[in-house]
Formats: structure tokens, sequence, C-alpha cells
């Protein structure tokens, strides 16, 4: 089946101020330098597809940017918080609800439902029970899954977990999220399904998109793509 092909969408960004920005990063394992003055800037509302082989440091740049790895050198700031560099409790509370993650194979809690995993990250947040559960509905909804609330993760084909996994990502309203090749095991119709519904809930929710992806189709969803070689990064990088 021919995929669909998205056109780009995208806002001013000269009136737009930058939401996350990457600076000189630079991380390397042993003698092994993975990034090498990487840099970019991404504005509120943005989709940007990173593309690159492997081990030219796509990942290694998301997991810096996530908080999982921490840079050796340069600077990543987002909404004005130099991440890694001011107080631990700010920074874990930006993470718990303005950057949120997809990943390739999901990282559904094997123990929740459905319901219970995208409600799961306002739990952390101390949100009221009632407001919880009206926004997991919501987002549930959005997403085609009300059927499948009461469902527990290994019963869900992998369509149906990555698009939990996109409620759970979007659940906290969130300025940011990571994405990490999130249709690299999936099959071309449930790819093509998950990349409309990302760009039309970032869209809808006017959520910034930062993706890393093999998959030239995928990166079509975003309305900037820049090479990754070498540790840098190319193609309209800051």
């Amino acid at each position: 089946m021919k995929r669909a092909k998205f056109g780009s969408m995208g806002a001013d960004e000269s009136a737009n101020p930058a939401l996350l920005e990457v600076r000189g990063a630079e991380k390397s394992y042993g003698r092994q330098r993975v990034l090498d003055g990487a840099s970019l800037v991404l504005h509120r509302g943005q989709r940007v597809a990173i593309m690159g082989p492997s081990g030219s440091g796509k990942s290694t740049l998301l997991n810096c940017i996530a908080g999982l790895e921490e840079l050796d050198a340069g600077e990543i700031r987002f909404m004005g918080t130099v991440m890694g560099k001011d107080s631990k409790a700010a920074v874990t509370l930006l993470r718990r609800g303005e950057i949120t993650s997809i990943f390739q194979f999901f990282h559904l809690l094997p123990t929740l439902r459905a319901w219970e995993n995208v409600e799961f990250p306002l739990l952390l947040q101390g949100v009221a029970k009632d407001e919880r559960r009206n926004r997991v509905q919501a987002l549930l909804e959005e997403v085609g899954l009300t059927h499948r609330s009461d469902a527990w993760p290994s019963e869900l084909s992998g369509g149906e977990m990555q698009r939990l996994a996109i409620a759970r990502a979007l659940i906290t309203e969130p300025a940011l999220i990571l994405a990490d090749e999130p249709t690299g095991s999936l099959d071309s119709k449930n790819s093509e399904r998950i990349l409309g519904m990302l760009m039309e809930l970032t869209g809808r929710h006017h959520t910034s998109l930062l993706m890393v992806t093999h998959d030239a189709e995928a990166a079509e969803i975003c309305q900037t793509i820049l090479q990754m070689s070498d540790g840098r990064l190319l193609d309209g990088a800051a």
C-alpha cells in the first residue's frame, strides 16, 4: 500500500520564541565522540525530524534532551531552564509535565491497564481524581481507544500500543514530545495511521515534536528535517 504524504505546516518562527535550544552539545563514551558540537533551535508548535545513519548521535542527543544522559560540554535550554545546571527540582518538574517521550517499543507499564497507563503521569503531578479521569477519557477517545481502556498492554496490537503511548505523552499537555523511531516497529498501515495522528494531535494541542527517524516518509510530517552526521546537525541547524 502506498503511504500517504504529509505536507508541512508552520507558523512564523520569527515571531515565535525558541522553546528548546541546544548549543554546542558534546558527548563521548570513552574515546568515541558521539556528539561533536551539535546545535539546534526548536520553536513552540514546530515539528522537527532528525535523520542520519546509525551511530551519528541522533538517539544520544534525544536522551540528553530528555535528561536520561548528561552532556560533557555545551548547553541545553528548555523554556528558559538550563537543563542539568539549574536546580534538580525545577528540572524534574519540567520533565514530569512539559517534556514527554514516545519510544519505538512503547515502554508501557505491563501491570497497568490501558487507561491507567495514560493516567499515570497525572498521578505523579498530583492531579485530582475527577480531572484525571476526564482527561484520560478525552484522550483515549481522541486516539480511538475508548473501547480498549480496560485492556492490559499485552492484549493490545502494536498499533494500539503506540496510540496508547501517544495518549500518555499528551496527557500532561506538554510543550515538547521527543519521539525515538515512533513507527520503527510497526507495519506500513499502522505507521501511516500513527504519523497522521502525531501530526494532527500535536497541531491540535500546539505541542512541539522532535523526532528521530530513519524513515523519510515519517520525517515528512515535520516542517523541518535536519540531517545528522558524525555528531553534528546539518541543514538548518543553529
